[in-house]
């Protein structure tokens, strides 16, 4: 059997496909929800039985990153309005063969729709795991955290309608509840 004609994006899949895996082992959900283990399990599952977990192209369902964006003083967050879903939602979407880890794809993903450079993301890895149904397919979405530095403003990208920075406790009068729950774990590790 010859080797493939061109290895480097089965080999980016094979490397962040393994990262995706290592990032979800070693993760444990805050407060022991079992929920989030169900998923934690299911997201594994899904890693190991589709080579093609990581891409849009998997059409059974594909792994997600996302990052929530907190102000530099830890008081809002932000939120884009999804121009195709028209919903209040994190910063996020597909990975792509230049991620070589899934807190890059985050942190690439957050930058692009929010036009923020330097973000950090909040120490502990993912927040929170959230699944549901785009029109593309299933997300298995791997939720982070990220910080935005002093004095930056944001700005809108193709992706989004407008971009708006939201008190904390106004995200429940705006987004849907996998929002809330993510801005809640978020909070709490702005609080720690």
């Amino acid at each position: 059997m010859s080797a493939p004609s061109n290895p480097g994006p089965e080999r980016e899949s094979t490397v962040l496909r393994a990262d995706a895996a290592g990032v979800l082992r070693a993760w444990s959900p805050a407060g022991d929800d079992p929920g989030q283990e169900r998923l934690r399990q299911e997201y594994l599952r899904h890693i190991d039985e589709h080579p093609d977990a990581m891409w849009k192209a998997c059409s059974q369902g594909h792994v997600t990153a996302s990052a929530l964006i907190v102000d530099p003083d830890g008081a809002r967050v932000l939120l884009t309005l999804h121009r195709k879903l028209g919903m209040w939602l994190q910063m996020g979407g597909h990975c792509e063969p230049g991620d070589a880890t899934l807190a890059e794809a985050a942190l690439r993903e957050a930058t692009e729709e929010s036009g923020i450079a330097g973000l950090t993301l909040l120490p502990g890895g993912p927040v929170r795991l959230d699944r549901h149904h785009t029109p593309c397919a299933w997300h298995l979405d791997v939720q982070y955290a990220a910080l935005a530095p002093p004095g930056v403003r944001e700005r809108i990208s193709d992706e989004s309608l407008d971009l708006r920075w939201f008190g904390f406790s106004e995200v429940a009068e705006v987004a849907d509840e996998s929002v809330v729950r993510l801005t809640e774990g978020a909070r709490a590790l702005v609080l720690s």
